[in-house]
């Protein structure tokens, strides 16, 4: 049972894995987790994990245990006079031999119940993978790691923004960073903007934010990204994704804001995040 169990811990979690990453890399979902260019190099290891799963079942149960011990080779012979000194020590220590086995250890039942929880643990979570369907990180999640500090991606692209003025390919990642570090707001005062987000509450009082989550490798390090828009009237409801179209304008602060020429609900894209 045990040789099963740590076959199930290594070849059949790994496996389960690789199964689940190709999957969502061939209905196209993997970019919920990880970003987009980093997609060759989960699929290419998840077929080098199933090919190695395949290979693994040429050896028998418990084999990997016996490694080490016995590689083939001629046994050793003992001179006889060692041996017979061998003998010799064996029959006066045959009461030693009989003793019953010393009980377990403290640190080895430790690490026998960390061993436990932590493979009920890991096959928990690979099991939740494999039966719950593929969802984006959430506007709660988004809204709790937002600690008001200016972002720390996009430094190139605000550069590039504000050398050449060309912001038709920046999204809410870019302008989030230019709003937060722009030394002449003027410069962009009067852009215009069409910017897919969910809106968060607003951090002025007024309007709301237009959020985005923002992905360098993987789900682990999104960082929040929200630019503020000056609606009038009821904002949208917390969650929910539109499109903003509109000019950027300075307000009374001096700060730089989204003046809304349109606003319109959509459905959560199937790519939610910026890279």
């Amino acid at each position: 049972m045990s040789r099963l169990a740590t076959r199930w811990l290594g070849v059949g979690l790994a496996s389960c894995l690789a199964v689940v990453t190709l999957t969502l890399t061939l209905t196209g979902r993997l970019a919920l987790y990880i970003n987009p260019d980093s997609t060759w190099f989960a699929a290419g290891m998840s077929v080098v994990v199933l090919i190695g799963a395949v290979l693994s079942f040429l050896l028998p149960l418990g084999a990997e245990a016996d490694h080490g011990h016995d590689h083939g080779g001629p046994a050793h012979a003992e001179p006889p006079a060692l041996r017979r000194r061998i003998d010799a020590k064996s029959e006066d220590s045959s009461e030693i031999v009989r003793h019953p086995a010393h009980p377990p250890t403290l640190a080895r039942s430790l690490g026998l119940a960390a061993t436990v929880t932590g493979g009920v643990a890991a096959s928990a979570v690979v099991l939740f993978i494999l039966v719950l369907p593929p969802a984006s990180l959430s506007a709660q999640l988004a809204m709790s790691r937002d600690v008001g500090a200016p972002p720390l991606f996009a430094g190139a692209d605000a550069v590039a923004l504000a050398s050449t003025g060309d912001t038709s390919s920046f999204g809410i990642g870019a302008w989030a960073s230019a709003f937060a570090t722009s030394t002449n707001p003027d410069a962009f005062d009067g852009d215009t903007v069409t910017l897919t987000g969910f809106v968060t509450p607003s951090t002025s009082g007024g309007g709301f934010a237009l959020t985005r989550l923002v992905i360098t490798h993987c789900v682990i390090d999104a960082q929040t990204a929200s630019v503020p828009v000056a609606a009038d009237g009821s904002a949208p409801e917390t969650g929910q994704w539109v499109t903003v179209s509109g000019t950027v304008r300075s307000n009374a602060d001096g700060k730089l804001e989204i003046a809304p020429t349109s606003i319109a609900p959509i459905p959560e894209p199937q790519d939610p995040y910026e890279y």
